[in-house]
């Protein structure tokens, strides 16, 4: 403690601290101003520049990171191992961002700059930001973030306050006609839910949620003693601004902010108070999975390992190799009690994979910038993780042993990963349906079809559509999580099958015709889907003309023409009756 004391008074510890810090003041606000323009894009319909700006808003954490340990190293690489240095620094640093709004988020930024700099054998809590160092946020702090309106005159007058606060710099087609409608789907809920039930309040976020052409308002409305989510989801087309659907229930609200889309642009001052406010409405979802969906995909890695820390200490079950087909790529293993996967990537691929390891980290790094349209589960990279020994079971450790060793190694009592992607945890496809018969099985495989469009609606062709590449939500939403295979639509050449000219071409083993790198056949993918017979009909009737050249060539002209397909992440049936596009 003497030596760690003597430290605090060192100047190299404040000028580390200071350093840091600085570098996360100027990532947060370069995040802030991106964020920013989304309202302007969207009441200017600038959809291609809201993608960029999405793109570059990602880029801007790894930039600043890396600015920082390139600038503190040269001072650094002597106190790199010195642990009572980097306590002292990290003592200096929680001083500096004690009263900040966001010092949840400058903790994170800290664990990944003294990540790269400091050599480790796992997480060090007296160095790192294991748990949060401050204490739990007010009450007050929450509300701080919301604005109560209640419901005065009527409901439609108070639904048209809502609409008018949001400031747009652009007109609404018919905000009478959109009061008329919302209000008129909020009293229709109420009632089915108890015949007297009224709405007496609304409780509505400040800032506006933005993502690709959407923009969301979100709230929770108060009736007779009931809370109930609120997310009124606007359009602006050519003639104006319109609300396209009114979202009632935590369901479809916790689909709007899915793990498989990408990341709203809503400026905040303090974090933490809306994420807490989102919990209120959408009580599973982890606190993790809300900071990714706001951007702060960082900070939600690092409450993902704290929630995984605290887990591992309440259960005793042992990680396995996760259920399903064994990948080729990668192993995959999960904790049974815990709704994660964990994906290590393979020394060596099984035949007939030819992909490398940086490919197919390229390709997760595609993912992670690329809109995911709701059919893309998002992965989080981990590195130099250590986890005790006896929560693995030993066929898995002998399969990581056999397969991954460049990745997994056993130091005494644990096991330490050097590199690994996490997911959340679905139901394989191809187990589903050995699970589901009947009405369920067809709207699943109706909606598995509906996937691979609304992938390539985003420019994303699977590669690999095999059912056990895909997973079912709890929500019933088939997403694709296997991107060994995974390209741009764009990169994709759709042929048609040449016929054969005798017997012996249409019995060879291999193509008799030449066969490009990106060349893809549509019709094959027929043969592909695994399906059973009756499901394969229900798919065809539905989705058939992914069998055909014709849909993927217009869809990759979209595309090449610079196209901005949204995909709206609610169901058809939840949009209002009109609205101009």
């Amino acid at each position: 403690m003497g030596v760690m004391i003597q430290e605090l008074d060192n100047p190299l510890v404040a000028t580390c601290a200071a350093a840091i810090h600085a570098a996360f003041d100027g990532y947060h606000a370069a995040f802030k101003t991106i964020t920013r323009q989304a309202t302007p894009r969207f009441e200017q319909r600038e959809w291609l520049l809201m993608h960029a700006d999405a793109e570059d808003r990602l880029d801007l954490y790894k930039t600043y990171v890396d600015q920082t340990v390139a600038d503190l190293q040269p001072d650094l690489a002597p106190r790199a191992a010195d642990k009572a240095f980097w306590h002292a620094v990290k003592e200096r640093y929680t001083e500096a961002v004690a009263g900040r709004p966001d010092f949840d988020l400058a903790e994170s930024f800290y664990n990944s700059v003294t990540m790269r700099v400091v050599p480790r054998a796992g997480i060090d809590p007296t160095i790192e930001y294991v748990g949060t160092e401050f204490p739990a946020i007010a009450p007050a702090e929450i509300a701080s973030v919301y604005t109560i309106y209640p419901v005065g005159d009527s409901p439609a007058a108070l639904i048209r306050t809502l609409l008018l606060g949001c400031g747009f710099r652009c007109p609404y087609q018919d905000l009478a006609r959109d009061t008329a409608r919302v209000a008129a789907e909020i009293a229709h809920y109420l009632q089915g839910l108890s015949p007297a039930l009224a709405m007496q309040r609304v409780e509505l976020v400040r800032p506006v949620f933005f993502r690709g052409q959407g923009a969301y308002l979100v709230g929770r409305i108060y009736a007779g003693g009931r809370q109930v989510p609120l997310v009124l989801a606007l359009l602006n087309g050519a003639q104006g601004i319109y609300v396209d659907a009114v979202l009632l229930t935590e369901d479809e609200v916790s689909i709007i902010f899915s793990f498989a889309r990408s990341y709203f642009h809503v400026e905040v001052a303090k974090p933490y108070a809306l994420v807490l406010f989102l919990k209120s409405i959408m009580p599973l979802k982890r606190i993790a999975e809300l900071y990714i969906s706001l951007g702060y995909n960082k900070h939600g890695k690092t409450e993902l390992y704290r929630d995984l820390v605290r887990h591992l200490e309440r259960s005793t079950d042992t990680f396995q190799i996760a259920p399903g087909a064994r990948g080729m790529v990668m192993v995959v293993f999960a904790l049974p009690s815990y709704d994660v996967v964990f994906k290590v990537i393979k020394d060596s691929f099984d035949y007939p994979k030819t992909t490398t390891r940086r490919e197919v980290m390229s390709r997760y790094q595609l993912v992670f910038k690329h809109d995911r349209g709701g059919r893309l589960v998002d992965a989080q990279e981990f590195e130099h993780l250590w986890f005790a020994k006896d929560r693995f079971a030993p066929e898995l450790l002998a399969e990581l042993a056999d397969v991954a060793s460049h990745s997994v190694s056993v130091h005494g009592d644990y096991v330490v990963i050097k590199h690994l992607y996490t997911e959340r945890r679905l139901t394989p496809l191809n187990l589903y349906f050995q699970q589901v018969d009947g009405a369920r099985a067809a709207e699943v495989v109706i909606d598995y079809g509906q996937a691979i469009k609304d992938l390539a609606a985003t420019n994303i062709f699977p590669g690999d559509i095999l059912l056990k590449n895909f997973g079912v939500t709890r929500h019933g939403r088939v997403v694709f999580y296997d991107y060994d295979e995974l390209c741009l639509l764009t990169d994709c050449q759709f042929r048609e099958m040449p016929q054969a000219t005798d017997s012996d071409e249409d019995v060879a083993a291999e193509p008799w015709f030449f066969v490009g790198e990106n060349d893809v056949f549509p019709e094959e993918l027929a043969t592909f889907l695994g399906l059973p017979p009756p499901l394969h009909a229900i798919f065809t009737a539905h989705h058939g003309d992914l069998f055909e050249v014709a849909f993927w060539a217009a869809m990759r002209a979209r595309h090449l023409a610079h196209e901005v397909i949204d995909i709206l992440p609610y169901k058809e049936s939840r949009r209002l009756a009109a609205g101009e596009a």
